[in-house]
């Protein structure tokens, strides 16, 4: 369960799925407990700060951001996996510098910064810093620092659709706008040309909706696509 709430849901040996809110679970968590949630690689950090110190770690980033984040970047690059780099570098900085550059005869097209839902940019958005709030103004986020790189030979169009079949398959089902947001949005980007204003409809109310962060922010593959590549979905 990637969920908070659906993780303490599991621990408390029920089904893994999410809590409505209020309470947090900073309020109610755990067997009814104050309960603090960290992702592993904050709690990673926290130790070498302690052994190394705040300056250290403030010593390395790019372009005003601090720290380091370990990026993991697929597609097509010629050396993909986990890569320790500065906090905001960009994603032309990440392939070029840390990726071994494109794979032969592939252009960089477009990128995913942030996983599954942190939405497509194109590639004439690969000079933003990568670090959290430097993506929200373009409909993204960087999230889990699970960066994908596509190329010309690839569709941003396609990318989207199979990123709205995971999510489908993996909504636990639990509230409406999920459930069958993502079945219906399924089946409007499997169509050659998008009906775009239902989709954005449909978007709007599974980003209002939906009790977790899976089915809000689902929608952001598909919106990012009809945003800056409106010509492989008209």
């Amino acid at each position: 369960c990637g969920e908070e709430s659906a993780m303490i849901e599991s621990i408390e040996g029920k089904r893994g799925m999410p809590r409505l809110r209020p309470p947090y679970v900073a309020q109610v968590g755990l067997f009814n407990r104050p309960t603090l949630e960290h992702n592993l690689e904050t709690v990673y950090w926290v130790r070498q700060i302690v052994e190394r110190g705040a300056a250290w770690f403030a010593g390395h980033g790019r372009n005003g951001r601090k720290g380091l984040r370990s990026f993991s970047v697929s597609g097509r690059v010629k050396n993909p996996g986990v890569h320790l780099a500065p906090a905001g570098i960009t994603v032309r900085e990440l392939i070029d510098e840390y990726c071994g550059g494109m794979l032969d005869g592939h252009q960089f097209y477009a990128y995913l910064p942030g996983g599954a839902s942190g939405g497509i940019l194109p590639a004439a958005k690969g000079d933003i810093p990568l670090d959290f709030d430097t993506l929200q103004p373009y409909g993204s986020f960087i999230g889990s620092a699970a960066v994908v790189i596509l190329s010309q030979r690839d569709s941003a169009a396609a990318a989207a659709a199979n990123l709205m079949k995971f999510f489908h398959e993996e909504s636990c089902g639990k509230c409406t706008p999920c459930r069958v947001g993502t079945a219906k949005a399924l089946a409007l980007m499997s169509e050659s040309r998008w009906n775009q204003p239902l989709l954005g409809e449909l978007s709007q109310a599974m980003m209002d909706a939906s009790i977790c962060g899976l089915g809000q922010a689902a929608p952001n593959p598909a919106l990012t696509v009809m945003k800056y590549f409106p010509q492989e979905v008209q």
